[in-house]
């Protein structure tokens, strides 16, 4: 899958907001802080997602532009407002969040651009939150169906307040090649889908149903699975004496995981390199902090 000549497509669809942190706002949703990440590893990045025609909207797409993400594909949204969420750290610096709803991120329109990005795409995250409305929820399977045979479809669960379900669930995985979730995130998905076992036989059974070419189960600071059809390795991950929240670290993961997968190279580096970069995202405030040299 490498490409010798030009840089990988890499392609965020979904949310795209303020997390309104203890610190201060933040540029954020899981689909543009994977697109950010990917772009910081080398990538052609893209983020598809709406903001509304007002002061946060534009901020957004000021941020964007500062950190050089391209925002053809974002929509501006005349009826509804930029969405933000309101996040409370606990113990840990684990984030609370309360999602606002109806907002430009829930009506993402469908255009011949996002298409033709699709068709050549070589990779795209997505997750169910964007999918609570019913009409982004269309633009992102049509994004979807379009795609390459070879394209990386990672399905980032990303489960949040109650906007998910069983068909919800069951319908994405049918659209991945790649699951990306964490601990609680499996026992939710296990359970809708009435799989029983440890952990192991669960990740077999979830890779064999739906046809999935890897698995990545997030430890949180005791690391990570990674599950193939050829091996399954555990990585224990890196302890950060400072955190500052874990806001976009599992999105940092997914990037890692992605460009590794892309670019063939061996599950165990690429264990070792997400957990260090998620972990060092962990130490720093928000989503899309500046990164240290990687390359």
């Amino acid at each position: 899958m490498k490409k010798e000549e030009s840089r990988f497509v890499a392609v965020g669809i979904g949310e795209l907001l303020w997390d309104e942190l203890p610190s201060g706002r933040q540029i954020g949703g899981a689909p543009a802080n994977f697109a950010y990440h990917c772009q910081v590893l080398g990538a052609s990045s893209f983020i598809v997602s709406s903001v509304g025609d007002d002061e946060a909207g534009q901020a957004i797409l000021e941020g964007l532009d500062q950190r050089r993400l391209d925002s053809a594909h974002v929509g501006i949204d005349h009826k509804h407002a930029t969405g933000r969420v309101s996040v409370a750290l606990g113990s840990g610096g684990i984030p609370e969040y309360t999602i606002q709803e109806n907002v430009a991120w829930d009506f993402i329109a469908r255009t011949p651009e996002q298409l033709e990005l699709a068709s050549r795409a070589d990779a795209i995250c997505f997750g169910t939150l964007a999918q609570r409305s019913h009409f982004s929820r269309k633009t992102i399977r049509s994004f979807l169906r379009v795609t390459k045979l070879d394209c990386l479809r990672i399905f980032d669960v990303n489960l949040r307040q109650a906007y998910y379900d069983y068909n919800l669930i069951r319908e994405n995985l049918g659209l991945a090649n790649v699951l990306k979730l964490n601990e609680s995130e499996l026992a939710i998905l296990s359970g809708l889908l009435g799989m029983e076992g440890n952990r192991q036989s669960l990740l077999d059974a979830l890779a064999t149903n739906y046809s999935l070419r890897a698995i990545a189960l997030t430890l949180g600071d005791r690391g990570c699975i990674i599950h193939t059809d050829e091996q399954t390795i555990q990585h224990d991950g890196f302890s950060k004496e400072q955190i500052g929240d874990t806001v976009g670290a599992g999105d940092c993961f997914s990037a890692v995981l992605t460009m590794g997968l892309l670019r063939d190279e061996p599950l165990d580096s690429i264990a070792a390199q997400a957990n260090w970069l998620a972990a060092y995202v962990c130490s720093q405030d928000g989503s899309m902090p500046e990164m240290p040299d990687i390359t």
